[in-house]
């Protein structure tokens, strides 16, 4: 299952996109980066039913989150690096399996210690799979490889959406013991894996394109460097302010507005889901107009309506942060697609230190932001991450990495 595939020097790498969009397999990809991101959603989601069940702090609740980010983050980049010299096409199903493993330790966890186990699985399934599946999206992108990030991207963002929309209405009404109703979504991205699997294979093996849709520009030196230490500070700017509502919106609503659970999940799924839906223009509009443009945007854009909501009502505070999810939902996709433009040839490895450093930095902000809760409360909390927009003023700083946007 694991047979290795010939490796690739970067040229050979660049001649083996294919001539136009293969919509099925990035659709393919897309869907299972959404049955891989609903199942880690459901994490968060049932953190208060866990801290009710366990009588958590809210630091535990953040080193649960710590321990699954982390295994999620530190892995990443190792993989991609690995599978960029040596492809391991079933470790995407394979890594699905200890998702599989994960769910049904979470579903029947008799203690913390025990949880924070089933975090870790469910971590490391996730961490087998963006870099495989990032580098199968942009193989198969036609040279479109922002709008092929983009709909992979959106895929996860939409499962995100739904993880807490399906805990409110299955998980938490039932208990715990309901969280293994996920396996029946573990086993479909098992299957739908295996099958884009098997394209990558047989398109690593036979498929070889035109050259026109290679990578138009690489950094070297102290560009390189500035452009990805940047990229660094954007993605902490931008993970942190989406671990404090992803963790903790929850907690915010039911303390400031007095909401109950199921009520203030569906506010939470109202903002990821406006996550999903402003993702994917951040992809095409990067194609035509530069990554550097969209990033702008999307953290500049987004910084007002940031500012203003820890003082709004719960009607405003809804609006505002559907306004702060589609706008700043853009940036990540064009962020991923920058990096690898200006490293070519390590789609595999720069797809896991992304990816990875928005597992790590959303861990480590979801424990130090509830380590912050414990101390301040939660919309002191609220009230400091509301500037971390503001670091988005560093994009000037990106070096520019496309001579001409790929049409």
């Amino acid at each position: 299952m694991n047979a290795s595939i010939p490796v690739k020097n970067d040229a050979d790498v660049a001649s083996t996109q294919p001539q136009g969009m293969v919509i099925k397999i990035v659709g393919a990809v897309a869907v299972a980066h959404l049955l891989n991101d609903l199942i880690q959603a459901v994490l968060p989601a049932i953190y208060p039913m866990l801290k009710v069940n366990f009588s958590l702090s809210f630091a535990e609740v953040g080193l649960i989150s710590l321990v699954y980010q982390l295994t999620a983050s530190l892995l990443q980049p190792w993989i991609g690096l690995y599978t960029d010299k040596h492809p391991k096409p079933y470790l995407l199903p394979m890594g699905m399996v200890v998702t599989f493993s994960g769910i049904v330790l979470l579903a029947f966890s008799p203690s913390f210690t025990v949880l924070l186990i089933a975090s870790a699985l469910i971590g490391v399934g996730s961490s087998t799979f963006h870099p495989e599946a990032s580098r199968v999206a942009r193989m198969a992108s036609g040279g479109r490889f922002g709008t092929a990030q983009s709909t992979f991207q959106v895929g996860g963002n939409t499962g995100s959406a739904i993880g807490p929309l399906l805990a409110a209405l299955i998980i938490v009404p039932f208990g715990q013991h309901a969280v293994a109703w996920l396996v029946v979504f573990a086993l479909l991205a098992i299957w739908v894996l295996f099958a884009v699997s098997r394209w990558n294979i047989k398109h690593s093996l036979s498929q070889a394109t035109s050259k026109a849709q290679q990578v138009q520009s690489k950094l070297q030196g102290r560009q390189l460097f500035i452009a990805l230490a940047t990229i660094c500070v954007l993605m902490f700017a931008k993970f942190t302010y989406i671990a404090s509502i992803s963790n903790y919106f929850t907690f915010y609503l039911m303390h400031k507005f007095g909401l109950s659970l199921q009520n203030a999940q569906l506010h939470l799924f109202a903002f990821l889901a406006a996550v999903a839906l402003g993702t994917f223009a951040g992809g095409p509009i990067g194609d035509k107009i530069g990554r550097k443009a969209v990033i702008w945007v999307s953290f500049i854009g987004m910084a007002p309506f940031a500012l203003i909501m820890p003082y709004a009502n719960l009607f405003w505070t809804t609006v505002l942060s559907i306004i702060v999810g589609l706008v700043m939902s853009s940036a990540f996709a064009a962020m991923v697609v920058y990096a690898q433009e200006a490293v070519p040839g390590r789609v595999g490895m720069i797809a896991g230190l992304m990816f990875g450093l928005m597992f790590g930095v959303s861990g480590i902000a979801a424990a130090g932001l509830g380590y912050l809760a414990d101390m301040n409360g939660i919309e002191w909390v609220f009230g400091v991450c509301s500037l971390l927009p503001l670091l988005g003023l560093a994009t000037f700083f990106l070096p520019k990495t496309q001579i001409k946007p790929v049409g």
